[in-house]
């Protein structure tokens, strides 16, 4: 069967690998259906994986796939249905895993795509437990993007940030993934939305998600438009992603108690923080990291409601696969980029 595989840095290859057995106690053979693209591709491609893997290694670490066969043991899933993927290898045992915290296993083998092998091949064998069924009226696209895309999202906006509706966001590179994916999601629950783009061209897209303000970073310092336009208050959360290069300019912008919470440092991992501003000003800095499969399940009820969905740039096969890792590492995108399996 057909595989994507990362061979050396920057260089993937299709490759002919052989189709998984039987599912085993406790697993399904999934046929996956779209695999969504993210940073994450992206640093695993150009060689930044912060962790032991061996290559060659099969890419893709947020996807959708249809059950092809059950094994013994499994409950509650059957051949023909569509589910969403848990992008980590959890050990489902310790007491974050029983409680639902899944992001906070303390066992877990890895992410599937950087660290294991990812979801770009036909079929592949899954414990049953990391899977999400998909409600109706939710295809394999937005299946796919629950994961990682709002997912993480989720987690970041309501299980962290504690986003409540009258606030108003900061949500910073309103163009990506999980930028448009937030947007939408604090618009529909009575936030004031104010975003960053980095040109011209994405300022109407992202405002036709609901942002009540776009600043495009490369013509105006967003940290000074953001006190202009809460008349020097700041606001109350700044969704984080970006890291480094925006680092400083995300803390001015918050208002006194306000709340920035991050899940990624696309710009760079080490930056310095205003200690005084910090204590002073009473600010709350929170880490999130991926998601809560209950997470996925809500994004895709919010989905199937016609509340949210999937913003995405284009899809893409097999042999397009580096053009689109390198408009993504470029910021060449508004959206998703969907890698079509089927």
């Amino acid at each position: 069967m057909r595989a994507l595989q990362l061979v050396e840095d920057r260089r993937l290859e299709q490759v002919d690998i052989v189709p998984p057995p039987p599912p085993g106690l406790g697993e399904v053979t999934l046929r996956i259906k779209a695999v969504a693209l993210n940073h994450i591709d992206v640093w695993g491609w150009r060689g930044m994986a912060f962790a032991k893997r061996k290559l060659p290694l099969v890419i893709g670490a947020e996807a959708s796939g249809e059950i092809d066969e059950v094994g013994p043991g499994v409950t509650g899933l059957a051949p023909g249905q569509l589910v969403s993927i848990y992008g980590a290898r959890t050990c489902g045992l310790c007491r974050p895993c029983r409680e639902g915290r899944d992001n906070l296993c303390e066992h877990v083998s890895g992410v599937h795509g950087f660290h294991l092998d990812g979801f770009a091949q036909e079929k592949i064998n899954l414990p049953a437990r990391l899977l999400v069924p998909a409600p109706p009226g939710v295809d394999a696209i937005g299946a796919a993007v629950a994961p990682v895309t709002f997912g993480t999202v989720e987690h970041m906006l309501f299980d962290n940030a504690k986003l409540e509706p009258g606030e108003t966001i900061l949500i910073h590179a309103g163009g990506s993934g999980i930028g448009s994916a937030a947007i939408q999601l604090a618009k529909k629950m009575g936030c004031t939305v104010i975003t960053t783009v980095g040109s011209n061209d994405k300022i109407e897209k992202a405002k036709a998600l609901g942002a009540d303000h776009v600043i495009n970073y490369r013509e105006d310092r967003f940290e000074g438009v953001v006190r202009k336009l809460t008349k020097k208050k700041g606001v109350d959360v700044v969704f984080e992603h970006v890291g480094k290069d925006t680092w400083a300019g995300s803390m001015f912008s918050l208002k006194r108690g306000g709340r920035l919470v991050t899940c990624g440092s696309t710009s760079g991992v080490s930056t310095e923080i205003n200690l005084m501003m910090l204590f002073q000003q009473q600010l709350k800095l929170l880490g999130s990291f991926g998601c809560r499969m209950e997470n996925m399940a809500d994004a895709m009820q919010k989905m199937a409601a016609g509340l949210v969905k999937p913003i995405i740039d284009t899809e893409v096969d097999f042999t397009s696969i580096d053009t689109a890792l390198k408009r993504m590492e470029g910021r060449d995108v508004f959206g998703k980029i969907i890698l079509r399996i089927d």
